[in-house]
């Protein structure tokens, strides 16, 4: 399996966090305020690259049954670019990632001249890379314990406040052990209890990249969350809680891509003293170390291309993607964006990669959309919704748990009046 370099998605984490402890960190002499101990629950489930259409298309019987008696969405628009940590800490904190700065699962900070990489636990547990305040921290701040299996951005200190029980990121624990220790957490006195819970599933994502969307693995992979997700719910019950909310959520789709025909990459970009690019394969970053040659460098690529991609300057990015130059707070983007159309993907020579893919934009590419399902006491019951932004996703668990928002969010409270009980 390590050797298929199309599956390196999943394995990145293994071989970055392969020495990572699997034991709770505990952040010691926490306490629920008075208020809090009052307060609902939120469990926020994601499983990875669980596409809008999964539950249609699969029947999974647990998250069938969870839509038709809650609260569901046709589906839930990922923020671009479609890919996994960007849209993780989009769920989290309510900010695209051109705004958060989470711009890539791997991208260079010229300011700071280091990288972040999701597999880097040193990078991915140091809070500066990350903009935003993470719906755990926002809970810790008011008095709320909150708790983390796995969620992108958990172990850093983001925000100000890591939640008060987390793991640091590791694929040792079966979807149903994550399940346990999420139950251990609900069965803690009141004053130790969290009542926000954020847990992270990879693993329809790993089916998906390796075998396809329509693959018996991905079909396979679906059940297996599913079933996890049942057990959660039956032991939930079991404890006699009365006031447990469920949100399901994913953080993009799937698509099958042209691995036969790959695009190549334009001869230009290969001169190391004049640019740097980064290829996520649905998206090619660029950028021109000289400023003064953007535009001409822009009209070449732009004269040579093919009809299989477009070529754009940051500034003239689409508006409703939300990642231009004017969105740029880090300035992590680059001034050059190649953007294939799918199913094409751009592919050094002599590279292998996957079957399924996201990053493409979830306008043009309707496989990008992903999931939203929701219930518990705080919800509607039997309510179909149409799409909506994932960044509103924020705002929804703060209303549940009447967290004040501190800072300005891109999420807003539409959906939240929609779906809630008054």
């Amino acid at each position: 399996m390590k050797k298929l370099i199309y599956f390196l998605f999943i394995l990145s984490f293994i071989n970055g966090f392969s020495q990572t402890d699997t034991a709770q960190v505990v952040v010691p002499n926490r306490l629920n305020s008075v208020e809090s101990i009052a307060k609902p629950y939120v469990i926020l489930i994601s499983a990875d690259g669980f596409r809008y259409d999964y539950v249609k298309k699969y029947k999974p019987e647990n998250l069938t049954n969870l839509a038709e008696t809650g609260v569901s969405a046709q589906a839930l628009i990922p923020s671009f670019p479609t890919i996994t940590f960007p849209n993780h800490w989009s769920l989290i904190t309510g900010l695209y990632p051109a705004h958060h700065g989470l711009i890539d699962n791997y991208f260079y900070d010229y300011q700071r001249k280091s990288f972040y990489a999701m597999s880097n636990k040193q990078a991915a547990e140091d809070g500066t890379w990350y903009g935003g305040t993470p719906l755990w921290s926002l809970a810790e701040q008011q008095g709320t314990l909150s708790a983390s299996m796995m969620w992108v951005g958990s172990a850093s200190d983001a925000g100000g406040k890591r939640p008060t029980y987390y793991y640091h990121y590791h694929e040792k624990f079966s979807p149903n052990e994550k399940v346990s220790k999420v139950i251990d957490w609900l069965k803690l006195p009141e004053d130790r209890r969290p009542h926000f819970i954020s847990l992270y599933f990879p693993e329809v994502d790993g089916a998906g990249h390796r075998y396809g969307p329509d693959s018996q693995e991905a079909e396979q992979s679906v059940h297996l969350i599913d079933d996890a997700i049942g057990n959660l719910i039956k032991k939930v019950n079991e404890l006699g809680l009365n006031n447990v909310n469920f949100i399901f959520v994913s953080d993009h789709g799937m698509v099958k891509v042209d691995i036969e025909n790959p695009l190549e990459i334009p001869e230009i970009l290969f001169d190391k003293n004049r640019f740097d690019f980064y290829n996520a394969q649905t998206l090619m970053r660029v950028v021109v170390k000289d400023p003064a040659e953007v535009k001409s460098v822009y009209k070449e690529l732009k004269r040579n291309k093919t009809a299989n991609y477009d070529v754009f300057l940051d500034k003239r990015f689409p508006k409703k993607l939300n990642f231009s130059a004017k969105n740029d707070r880090y300035n992590r983007i680059g001034q050059i964006l190649l953007v294939p159309k799918a199913p094409k993907i751009f592919l050094e020579k002599g590279k292998r990669t996957s079957m399924g893919k996201h990053g493409y934009s979830p306008y043009e590419v309707p496989e990008m959309k992903a999931a939203f399902i929701a219930a518990g006491p705080a919800f509607k019951q039997n309510l179909e919704i149409g799409e909506f932004q994932n960044v509103s996703v924020y705002p929804i668990v703060t209303d549940i748990l009447k967290l004040k928002i501190l800072e300005p969010i891109d999420g807003t409270q539409k959906v939240a009046k929609e779906i809630l009980k008054k």
